[in-house]
């Protein structure tokens, strides 16, 4: 196969580079740190995902070109602070691709993607078992330290887990986690009853200095809860984020159906009865 070339993508790093320029470039691209645009990456991969998800392919190209914008800048930022240059990043992650698919260059076997998750992890973990044997003094990194903790909870639990998974730190079988499942249950409906709850039900939050424990108890209880969720969706090879946006879009377009049917009356949907409501919502499931 002969090699690609991407004389677009030099070209944008020579436009980034010259943004960056103390002769000519941009005032605000060069006061411009990896601290300073930091959440710029969050917030353009999140686009891009919507693009995706909205099966809108220009969307989707203009997203990525955002996320690459980024990914470009902070590389130039890096390589004028003499750390690191696009390059590097390109070499780096070629090399780590590479490692982490020895079933497509090596003569590892994979029957399936769920076979080359687990594949991925178990190359991820001998890469932090080898980064352990070097380090210093005895000193090691959790294995859980490599998941950012500002990552979105769901993603986070997924990660984690799978991680966990990696050493052996696993249910035998999907039974046991759904009673996992209902041990968590019984325990936030134990911690939901001890807790001060208001009038119409909800427990009684409040800043953290003068939170009452048992509120905080309850909280936690739920996580867990969630976090074993995660898990039964792990063990049944769904991906937990990707089927709660699912329904998410789903719910925003049933509700949307409601909203209709509300001025289609000349009412709004705060005039439906909850009748009316659930009347407009079954004929929007019918109508999928």
């Amino acid at each position: 196969m002969p090699e690609a070339e991407h004389p677009s993508f030099d070209a944008f790093v020579r436009t980034i580079a010259k943004l960056r320029s103390p002769e000519g470039g941009c005032p605000w691209n060069r006061a411009q740190t990896h601290e300073s645009i930091g959440d710029y990456m969050i917030e353009e991969a999140y686009e891009a995902v919507d693009a995706i998800q909205s099966k809108d392919a220009d969307h989707l190209r203009e997203e990525l070109g955002d996320v690459l914008l980024q990914v470009v800048l902070q590389s130039q930022i890096a390589a004028d602070a003499g750390e690191f240059t696009i390059d590097d990043v390109c070499a780096g992650i070629d090399e780590k691709m590479i490692r982490r698919h020895p079933h497509v260059f090596g003569d590892v076997d994979a029957s399936d993607a769920n076979a080359v998750a687990e594949l991925w992890e178990q190359v991820k973990l001998a890469e932090k078992q080898e980064a352990d044997a070097k380090a210093a003094a005895g000193e090691h990194e959790s294995l859980l330290d490599a998941v950012p903790t500002h990552f979105p909870a769901l993603l986070q639990a997924q990660k984690i887990s799978r991680k966990a998974v990696a050493v052996g730190f696993e249910w035998e079988t999907l039974d046991d986690v759904w009673n996992k499942v209902a041990e968590e249950r019984a325990e936030l409906e134990e911690a939901y009853a001890a807790a001060p709850k208001s009038a119409d039900g909800k427990v009684l939050s409040t800043d953290s200095a003068t939170r009452d424990p048992l509120v905080t108890a309850v909280e936690l209880e739920f996580g867990d809860l969630l976090f074993v969720l995660v898990n039964i969706a792990r063990k049944m090879g769904i991906d937990a984020e990707g089927a709660l946006r699912a329904s998410n879009e789903k719910f925003r377009k049933r509700f949307a159906k409601v909203e209709q049917g509300a001025w289609s009356e000349g009412r709004s949907v705060e005039d439906l009865t909850l009748a009316e409501m659930d009347a407009y919502w079954e004929r929007a499931k019918e109508d999928e």
